[in-house]
């Protein structure tokens, strides 16, 4: 397993991504409200470059005639068709079963900083890929 350091947590807000290279494949890396999720950047219909999607939410179960809006930075819709996928996942909204994207392991760790008498407080953490 690859080890890649993307960036420190301070450099992705929620919202925001960052699309890697790791071991020759395109990986986005993702800070969905808070938490850190990555996606092979290939949609599985016909190979877009689906991290450059748009990030947005999606209807919720709900009583007939009323409509519920949730889940919002957690859907990421492929650039050239619309396939939404659940970047928490990978699996896609219309069929979570059969089509779906690779994702990978992420992981916050503090920064490593070493001196030498000193005592070191981790202010902020580094958002690492695993893949």
């Amino acid at each position: 397993m690859e080890r890649l350091v993307v960036c420190k947590t301070t450099e992705m807000e929620p919202g925001q991504r960052k699309i890697v290279q790791v071991g020759g494949r395109s990986v986005g890396v993702f800070n969905a409200n808070g938490s850190y999720y990555a996606l092979r950047n290939s949609c599985p219909h016909q190979g877009a470059p689906l991290c450059k999607g748009r990030l947005t939410g999606t209807t919720l179960p709900s009583l007939p005639g009323t409509y519920r809006y949730g889940r919002e930075g957690e859907i990421l819709a492929c650039p050239w068709h619309g396939w939404e996928f659940d970047v928490t996942t990978g699996k896609s909204l219309f069929n979570p079963h059969k089509c779906l994207v690779k994702s990978y392991d992420v992981a916050v760790e503090p920064l490593e900083e070493n001196l030498e008498t000193y005592p070191v407080a981790v202010e902020e953490g580094l958002v690492v890929l695993y893949a």
